[in-house]
């Protein structure tokens, strides 16, 4: 699993478009997986901080308790449709997948300022990522994994 700071060393150039996505919007859809295995969605915020990828959450919350069964995870990050007609000024969808870990420590937390008390904080280690757009009339997905050099698909 690798830091976010890792994936950017690996793949530069999709790392500053999936940071500028990323920091660019507020509201994420984060997937896990229910206790009998089937997904759930949930809205999330994410923190760029020290290299990483964080997640926090109230206390309760249904996704804390997905992520401490099963670490699994996908979060989703959307834009703006494009304006107009066309459909290259779109600036497309990340998608990150790998594992939440649990982070705790009144200490880590304070220096992290995840002050509220109750909450849950996650740190992503990241597995693949994913950006989609188009070009022209070519829908392109640019995608690294963990280990491997970034590649990039496209589509007619």
């Amino acid at each position: 699993m690798a830091s976010w700071q890792e994936f950017e060393r690996q793949a530069p150039e999709l790392g500053e478009v999936a940071r500028r996505l990323v920091e660019a919007y507020r509201h994420k859809v984060l997937a896990t997986l229910r206790k009998d295995g089937s997904p759930r969605v949930s809205g999330t915020e994410t923190t760029l901080k020290n290299g990483e990828l964080w997640i926090g959450s109230m206390g309760g919350a249904v996704k804390v308790l997905d992520l401490r069964r099963d670490p699994r995870m996908a979060i989703h990050v959307t834009s703006r449709a494009p304006e107009g007609d066309d459909p290259s000024s779109w600036e497309g969808d990340v998608k990150l997948a790998g594992r939440a870990v649990e982070v705790t420590g009144a200490d880590l937390l304070a220096a992290l300022e995840e002050p509220e008390e109750g909450s849950h904080l996650f740190r992503i280690e990241l597995t693949e990522v994913a950006w989609t757009h188009v070009e022209g009339d070519e829908l392109v997905i640019d995608f690294w994994h963990e280990g491997s050099s970034p590649h990039q698909l496209r589509r007619h």
